[in-house]
């Protein structure tokens, strides 16, 4: 076995596909090793772009572009695929550092775009990381920890072959879009989430366990806010700077991008500051309740008091109380007790503390 199959076989599971497109349309695989041979031969512009230019560099050559998927790939892979589409080492260093937010790098004949993707697994949200390397006639996507696959948008696309004839930029933008149905998904998870700890909070109120519940789930809503409002940035910079491998054709799409982005992150902000209302009206029902039931202990506190201080007169045996000797003493101090009380009982119930 030659050293390229060994190595083909050894990052076999890392590849998810390298596929070159022609006219918009499935010609073949390319092996990662006769990719920089692919792209020096047949990469080029979109149809989109000017025909002219693309004739008269690739002639008797149709317009193609070949998009390569990788999934959790070793430096060595990484190293090797840039490597063939001719990416410097600062592009090279830049996708194999771990990133914790979005960003977007020019590099003149490449854009390395690196977006943060969320999902939710057991009603925590999940982070991973998505690379973008969008060249001329190549598109590049790595993905790496808890992602969703893109075969179900790369089968969408197969089948509306206009729409890959466009070129690696427009699929870019389509990646980044169908990243923020990702966000939509999230969102929708989230929200059922936080609809129930508002429902707990606002009927038993809040509890310890409440507190640290709900102080976690505010963090993972600040967290997924700091992933998701860089790209909006992103995708009107891709939309507005002239950049040589983003053609102007297809900056209008990636500004429809930007727009979805900004509602999606209005729609995190809007969930964590739901949470906090939910706390805040936890809170005020929880102190109306203490409010209620001290309101209620100072009434009873007030009502026995009265056969309290009764008692406490008649109990210092005095030799000269002249009711001690009386026959009605007990039955009229037992009486006065009673109404004092009875009266004290109807004005704190007429009052609403009883």
């Amino acid at each position: 076995m030659s050293a390229e199959e060994n190595f083909a076989d050894v990052h076999k599971g890392e590849v998810v596909a390298s596929i070159a497109y022609v006219n918009g349309r499935r010609d073949r695989e390319v092996p990662i090793d006769e990719v920089g041979q692919y792209i020096g031969q047949y990469g080029g512009q979109s149809d989109d772009q000017s025909a002219g230019q693309s004739d008269e560099k690739k002639p008797g050559h149709a317009p193609s572009m070949l998009w390569i998927g990788l999934r959790n790939p070793t430096p060595e892979l990484l190293a090797r695929v840039t490597g063939e589409l001719g990416a410097c080492d600062k592009n090279q260093e830049e996708m194999l550092e771990p990133h914790r937010r979005p960003k977007i790098i020019d590099y003149g004949n490449m854009v390395l775009i690196v977006t943060i993707t969320v999902e939710v697994e057991a009603e925590r949200p999940v982070f991973g990381e998505t690379q973008l390397l969008i060249g001329d006639g190549f598109l590049v996507t790595v993905r790496r920890g808890a992602t969703a696959a893109h075969s179900p948008l790369r089968e969408r696309l197969e089948a509306s072959p206009d729409l890959l004839k466009r070129g690696s930029d427009y699929v870019a933008s389509e990646v980044l879009d169908w990243l923020v149905d990702r966000y939509v998904a999230a969102a929708g998870k989230i929200e059922s989430v936080v609809e129930g700890a508002e429902q707990k909070l606002l009927i038993r109120g809040a509890k310890d366990s409440d507190i640290r519940r709900l102080y976690r789930q505010r963090r993972d809503l600040l967290r997924i806010h700091t992933v998701v409002s860089p790209m909006a940035e992103i995708c009107r910079r891709l939309a507005r700077v002239e950049m040589s491998a983003v053609d102007e054709h297809a900056r209008p799409y990636f500004g429809e991008v930007a727009d979805r982005v900004l509602r999606v992150d209005e729609l995190f902000n809007a969930l964590r500051e739901s949470l906090a209302f939910a706390f805040e009206a936890s809170l005020m029902i929880g102190q109306a309740a203490q409010n209620d039931t001290t309101r209620k202990l100072a009434s009873w506190a007030a009502i026995l008091a009265v056969p309290t201080a009764i008692a406490g007169i008649y109990g210092m045996n005095f030799e000269f109380m002249p009711e001690l000797k009386s026959p009605w003493g007990y039955p009229v101090t037992l009486g006065i007790i009673a109404s004092i009380c009875s009266v004290l009982y109807w004005r704190f119930r007429k009052s609403g503390w009883l």
